[in-house]
């Protein structure tokens, strides 16, 4: 899989702050990989998220929720406390994006092709996405108040990066599942593997 110019600057900064601080002293930064299943069979679009209360929270980044085909893209998104998720609508068709349920509640009004709208997430929450015109278009934005938080993949893998070692309480939430809640005690060697009954 090629990784992208994102990625790379990501591991990069990743590497370089993980040796100033092991020059410091400080504990080291982990990338904790893992996997999500539900009875013994992966699990994509999971989102898990460790709890940090009282860390520094950097800058959330932006994410876009795609709408082409009559399909939302990705399914699933997760953002941090404060991040604006776009809206762009790369369809042949007009659209309605809207979210009446709890978590977030907005509703873009129709509009065309090439438009792109924009709605911030300022709390933690889940929100149910939809198209007015469109009923079969649902997705979902899981908003966290925490930097560290990752979205599985189709094989049902995470990974979160940049992780101080340590303990921390995790939750994952799943399309159609209850949010689990656990612990973790994140070390070099650690993977994190998340189980729905």
């Amino acid at each position: 899989m090629a990784c992208s110019s994102h990625d790379a600057v990501v591991r990069v900064l990743t590497v370089a702050l993980t040796w100033l601080l092991a020059m410091s002293g400080a504990p080291p930064l982990i990338d904790l990989h893992g996997m999500s299943a539900v009875a013994g069979k992966a699990v994509p679009d999971a989102v898990v998220w460790l709890e940090t209360p009282g860390a520094p929270r950097p800058r959330p980044e932006s994410a876009v929720l795609d709408q082409r085909n009559l399909t939302f893209s990705p399914r699933v998104v997760a953002v941090q406390v404060g991040a604006r998720v776009k809206f762009p609508n790369r369809d042949r068709v007009f659209h309605n994006v809207f979210s009446h349920h709890e978590g977030k509640i907005f509703d873009l009004g129709l509009y065309p092709v090439g438009a792109v709208k924009e709605v911030p997430f300022e709390k933690p929450g889940l929100s149910r996405v939809f198209c007015n015109i469109h009923p079969q278009m649902a997705a979902y934005v899981m908003v966290v108040d925490t930097p560290y938080f990752a979205v599985s993949d189709q094989a049902g893998q995470f990974v979160i990066r940049g992780v101080p070692a340590g303990t921390y309480t995790y939750r994952a939430w799943r399309p159609g599942g209850a949010i689990i809640v656990n612990s973790v005690v994140v070390g070099a060697d650690t993977r994190l593997n998340v189980h729905w009954p």
